[in-house]
């Protein structure tokens, strides 16, 4: 770019100080036939506008005092593409900036809202002025003095979001319903800088905390706006309606993921990464664990990315799962076999809906005690879960507080991914494995495998009696109802 051009950047940038929206059309190739903007050349979309004029219209009635902004909305709607666009326009509006930007858990904060980040950052007329690393976000002419942190939250580090020390201040926290309330408090400490700016966004997953305070007892501190997917261009109308098809449009799990509206009872992570630390730091004593039979559990591929996985459980201690790729159902069954020879297993818990009743025919051919594991079916306690799905992932969850994880960071991620809701008659319902594996962008095999370990007692009681070669192995308990 010659000097005159970059003259002429510089000063159509400066005017767009209190005009975000203007930045962001001036900064992106919008309609641009080649481009991957090419479809969309209006820009935003409607709530994003409305947010960017809302910015504006703070900082042209004076902006003396901090601009708190909260959104709440259902899925897909855009949101990391308008925090992206708020740091670029923040970044390039205003010399030696300073800010902190997280998320509600690490991998929501890399894989997602950082990354996209990275996106917008590539696709902008300014992106030579800055540089986008793993963290740090920052001006190429100024890099100790002049730009964002991306920083996982965590109540040991609360430091890193108090007071920032610089004229303009941006704080923004995406998933917003589950960063701890120890960080918002020490986030107030930035907000003293006249003209800061923090946004927060998210699915509403919880009723209680701070960030469902942004819409109800703190609401005259905040901008607020609450945004339904189904009002917006981006987001996927055929699986909204097969949400409102499997769930209801009534339930607090539509409530949450399609109408951005906070559910009526509390619906979170049904497993905290808090929780699973902890059980990843236990130790349980052999003497304990061993009185226990061993169960496995096997999840069956269904899909070309999907993979199968085999888990060993023994009361209260699971150990590390082996994962295959590209095995035939024979193939698996085979390997499941050597499995259960290996570990001298009670009983092996298959997920028999589709592909896997195929190995559930194998191993009940060759006289392993299978247990086939029908999610879909109804639950034992029909008043409280919505299938036998939901039901397995809550034993999971009670299991968890007080056993014993591997070092596996990819089991522990899938555990403390999923959510639950509740629906119009009030039952817990866990979300679909279609559904977390968009989310995650990989399929939860190795939880989903765990959790076939918890299949009925009854059940697997049932699979014991039928084996026929029991009678040849060692026998390590008698009372068949302790299986957790």
């Amino acid at each position: 770019m010659s000097d005159a051009a970059e003259r002429q950047l510089r000063a159509e940038i400066a005017l767009c100080y209190d005009d975000p929206l203007r930045y962001v059309m001036l900064a992106f190739p919008w309609g641009e036939p080649g481009t991957p903007l090419e479809q969309f050349p209006d820009g935003p979309d409607a709530w994003q506008r409305d947010q960017l004029n809302a910015i504006r219209d703070h900082i042209r009635s004076g902006g003396e005092v901090s601009l708190r902004d909260a959104t709440t909305s259902g899925h897909g709607i855009g949101k990391s593409a308008e925090t992206a666009w708020i740091i670029l326009w923040f970044c390039s509006t205003r010399p030696h900036c300073a800010g902190r930007i997280t998320a509600g858990t690490q991998a929501q904060l890399m894989s997602t809202t950082w990354r996209e980040l990275s996106v917008w950052h590539n696709r902008a007329i300014n992106k030579h002025w800055f540089k986008w690393t793993a963290t740090r976000f920052f001006a190429v002419e100024y890099p100790e003095t002049w730009g964002v942190t991306a920083i996982a939250w965590s109540e040991h580090n609360s430091d890193a979001f108090a007071g920032l020390h610089a004229e303009h201040v941006l704080v923004i926290y995406d998933e917003a319903s589950t960063v701890a309330d120890i960080i918002w408090e020490v986030t107030e400490g930035a907000m003293t800088t006249p003209g800061a700016f923090w946004f927060v966004f998210g699915n509403p997953v919880r009723n209680t905390g701070r960030f469902r305070e942004c819409f109800r007892a703190m609401r005259h501190r905040w901008n607020n706006r609450q945004v339904d997917s189904r009002t917006c261009r981006m987001t996927n109308k055929n699986e909204i309606d097969q949400w409102a098809e499997d769930y209801g449009e009534d339930s607090d799990f539509f409530r949450v993921r399609v109408k951005g509206q906070f559910p009526r009872a509390s619906s979170s992570q049904l497993m905290s990464e808090e929780v699973a630390e902890n059980a990843r730091l236990r130790v349980i004593p052999k003497r304990i664990y061993e009185r226990y039979p061993v169960i496995l559990g096997v999840d069956v591929a269904r899909f070309g990315d999907d993979r199968s996985v085999i888990i060993r459980r023994q009361g209260p201690k699971a150990w590390t799962p082996d994962v295959y790729r590209e095995l035939d159902t024979m193939q698996l069954a085979a390997k499941v076999f050597e499995a259960w020879q290996e570990h001298r297993a009670d009983a092996v818990c298959v997920d028999g809906i589709g592909v896997g009743a195929g190995v559930v025919d194998r191993l009940a051919e060759l006289g392993v005690p299978v247990v086939d594991v029908q999610s879909a079916a109804k639950a034992e306690d029909q008043r409280k879960y919505f299938n036998a799905r939901s039901e397995l992932w809550c034993r999971t969850a009670d299991w968890l507080q007080d056993a014993s994880l591997p070092d596996d960071k990819e089991l522990i991620y899938e555990l403390t991914a999923i959510e639950y809701g509740y629906n119009a008659n009030m039952q817990i319902v866990v979300e679909k494995t279609d559904d977390l594996k968009k989310r995650l962008k990989v399929s939860p095999d190795l939880a989903s495998a765990l959790i076939m370990t918890m299949a009925d007692s009854d059940k697997i009681a049932r699979a014991l009696a039928t084996d026929q070669k029991a009678a040849a192995r060692p026998v390590r308990h008698t009372n068949m109802g302790a299986w957790t």
